[in-house]
């Protein structure tokens, strides 16, 4: 038991062990559920401009209220891409007016995400961008690539690349193996990670620049990892709570919620990053909450679209590691909402006095079967659908007002 003392949103007292008799304006009773510091979600994709059919940031930023996100870290993968100061304010403006919860924009690495000039890092970082990224595109000449790097070390700027080797992971829709041989699918290696890894390892061997690559999904990229951060690189990880809750065989008879970029490992795969987390050695859990609508997921498995979304269920799902017994909930939150604060530098993350009072309450235990319809997102992608997930957010606060549906009606 305890108590967090919240006065003009900012935390101002933590008691751990007991509850202070205090008198104000309001005080919650959380009987006995758990209270963190909200959710930093690095990798969400907000289809505006350009696909708001798609989610918009209204209905992204009620999404993530709604699962104990309360500050959303966007890609620049929209139509056009976020590659100038015009587009970044754009983007800006529509967060603060739409969005309840903290939105921060990432900027493209390159101009238009096409992998031959880079963007002009300096005045986008000024314009608020607080990492820069091709997303799923991979930079493919070393040399723009490397140029890119050091320009970004010189101006102390977040680089965050998406690890898949191209020319094996061109046209892949599945991890290569028995199961893509038996579905027909075709297949990409888990050796894309790792080379792919390991070209980028040696460019930050060179440049100096920070790097944070957005998925690593498999247990052949871990050691390259962890040479990297023994060697003192400034380098971080992530991965998307899918690949840590589910595997190849769940994509079952061509399910396509299932198919993700990269896609779902082997069950050996998922157990080896899943101790990866439960280390440290990969630093964040993401959403990376990709909306697709329902022309998109409707094809063949080989033509479907790529991605899930995640905002509401990223939470529930990751507690699923929690109730197996591979993580404890203080390195869950570590992963959730610490570990990207710090890295990109934010005061968020914290149940620390003169913290942001950025805060999620929420029953761990509670079990509930989630169905996509009444999803906040305008987009319903989601693999979860019809499961039994545990685990219900009770409140969400931002600067310390509450922000979910729940607290509003």
């Amino acid at each position: 038991m305890g108590a967090v003392l919240v006065e003009d949103g900012i935390i101002t007292q933590v008691y751990e062990t007991a509850t202070p008799d205090v008198t104000g304006p309001q005080v919650i009773d959380c009987g006995g559920k758990c209270l963190a510091p909200g959710i930093v979600d690095i990798g969400v994709k907000v289809s505006e401009p350009g696909e708001r059919h798609k989610e918009s940031f209204r209905s992204a930023g009620r999404a993530a209220a709604a699962g104990g996100v309360t500050t959303i870290v966007t890609r620049p993968d929209t139509i056009p891409a976020i590659d100038t100061p015009e587009t970044l304010e754009f983007v800006a403006r529509r967060a603060a007016s739409d969005a309840p919860v903290r939105v921060l924009p990432m900027a493209a690495l390159t101009k238009g995400r096409d992998g031959r000039e880079m963007t002009e890092i300096g005045f986008l970082k000024d314009a608020g961008a607080v990492a820069f990224t091709d997303c799923d595109r991979v930079i493919t000449s070393t040399k723009v690539f490397s140029r890119a790097l050091t320009y970004a070390r010189s101006l102390d700027a977040l680089v965050v690349a998406h690890v898949q080797e191209p020319g094996l992971s061109d046209g892949a829709a599945v991890t290569s193996g028995k199961f893509a041989s038996l579905r027909g699918l075709p297949g990409v290696s888990p050796m894309a990670e790792r080379m792919a890894l390991d070209r980028d390892i040696a460019l930050l061997e060179m440049t100096g620049a920070r790097y944070h690559a957005d998925q690593i999904t498999t247990a052949r990229a871990l050691p390259a990892l962890e040479r990297a951060k023994r060697n003192g690189l400034k380098i971080t990880a992530g991965i998307g709570v899918h690949h840590l809750t589910l595997n190849e065989l769940d994509v079952a008879d061509y399910r396509t919620f299932f198919k993700l970029k990269p896609p779902l490992r082997s069950e050996d795969d998922r157990l080896a990053v899943v101790q990866a987390v439960a280390e440290g050695l990969i630093d964040v859990i993401s959403s990376m909450h990709t909306p697709q609508d329902e022309e998109s997921k409707r094809l063949p498995y080989e033509e479907a679209a790529s991605g899930a979304v995640a905002l509401e269920t990223l939470l529930p799902a990751a507690l699923r590691l929690y109730h197996s017994g591979h993580i404890d909930m203080p390195r869950l939150f570590r992963a959730l909402s610490l570990n990207p604060s710090r890295i990109l530098g934010l005061p968020t993350g914290r149940l620390l006095p003169d913290a942001p009072a950025d805060l999620v309450l929420f029953d761990p235990d509670a079990p509930f079967k989630l169905d996509r319809t009444t999803l906040l997102s305008k987009s319903k992608n989601t693999p979860f659908d019809g499961e039994l997930l545990q685990g219900r957010v009770l409140g969400t606060w931002v600067g310390g007002t509450r922000v979910d549906q729940k607290g509003q009606s």
